[in-house]
């Protein structure tokens, strides 16, 4: 990175130690031009997350100091930050921490960082348990990562029964992490699985099942953005040649594992609502099949009901 430029004489500390010093403010300025010139996403958000984890303070409290000089060693904990973040690393990754619903999730690169449109397949979920009226719902969350789906409705629903199931042992870690670190108190099992597949029969069905399957064509996935082929688990979202072999799977087989008139909750690509209620229609178990909008207007979280003749 080349070095930042002396800071303008009005934003230098009047105090001869610290004249060369980079206040907080200037700091910022200089790291958001920097990653607008890189192309780098959302430069100024960037800028001031990573420096307010840098220096362990909220992003509103850089600008109640946004005189306070940078320590010698500040500085270069700061540059390495940016030096990262410039080539292309997320600042979730960064930084170890995702806000997502009510939670300070903790994620890494064993798991996807969690977005904000999921958070709509969440709502949804929620709404369903509340409509449910169960004293002890019983949820599956399929390829659960961080754990962020299921901590969220857990949190809401402490007497529920909840299942966490991902095929990685680092993601199901992170998630088990992630419930301590959230001081979540409902009963969730994690089971390292593919899919459905290493369910037992005399575990019983579920009330709702929910995932956010990976779901892009493997010809796709080269067209993303570079944080995200670069940096995330593969695995947690290339989804075959059509994008569809792990909806397909899930929408097969949770319909064995629900409950008579049970609920799968799937977030689906934006142009993938015709190809997943044909998958649904096909499996002949769902009498109940809808795609409803997240909070851009896009058709991507697909909400299916079993039977109430449905067996397990």
């Amino acid at each position: 990175m080349s070095k930042p430029p002396e800071p303008p004489a009005a934003e230098r500390s009047v105090d001869r130690k610290t004249s060369d010093a980079w206040t907080v403010l200037t700091l910022l300025r200089w790291t958001a031009g920097y990653f607008e010139k890189k192309g780098v996403e959302a430069p100024r958000a960037g800028a001031e997350l990573l420096l307010a984890h840098c220096l362990g303070v909220g992003r509103l409290d850089l600008y109640l100091q946004y005189d306070r000089p940078l320590s010698t060693r500040e500085l270069g904990r700061f540059k390495e930050l940016i030096r990262r973040r410039a080539q292309g690393e997320p600042v979730a990754y960064i930084t170890g921490g995702r806000a997502f619903w009510t939670l300070d999730l903790m994620v890494n690169p064993e798991v996807l960082i969690p977005r904000p449109e999921t958070e709509r397949l969440v709502e949804i979920a929620l709404q369903v348990l509340r409509d449910l009226q169960l004293d002890r719902p019983r949820v599956l969350d399929l390829g659960t990562g961080s754990g962020a789906i299921v901590l969220a409705l857990a949190a809401e629903f402490p007497n529920g029964y909840f299942v966490a199931l991902d095929r990685s042992l680092g993601a199901l870690q992170t998630a088990r992490e992630n419930q301590t670190r959230n001081a979540v108190t409902a009963r969730i099992d994690y089971l390292s699985a593919d899919w459905c597949t290493a369910l037992r029969a005399d575990r019983g069905g579920f009330d709702l099942i929910v995932s956010n399957p990976p779901y892009i064509a493997s010809g796709e996935m080269d067209a993303l953005q570079i944080e995200v082929r670069r940096f995330e688990p593969r695995a947690a979202l290339e989804g075959g040649a059509d994008g569809l072999s792990c909806l397909r799977r899930i929408v097969r087989q949770a319909a064995t594992r629900l409950v008579p008139g049970g609920h799968l909750i799937m977030e689906i690509g934006a142009d993938q609502a015709d190809q997943v209620i044909d998958l649904a229609t096909a499996v002949g178990r769902y009498e109940c099949i809808d795609i409803l909008k997240d909070y851009a207007g896009l058709m991507r979280v697909a909400h299916l009901r079993c039977g109430e003749a449905n067996l397990i």
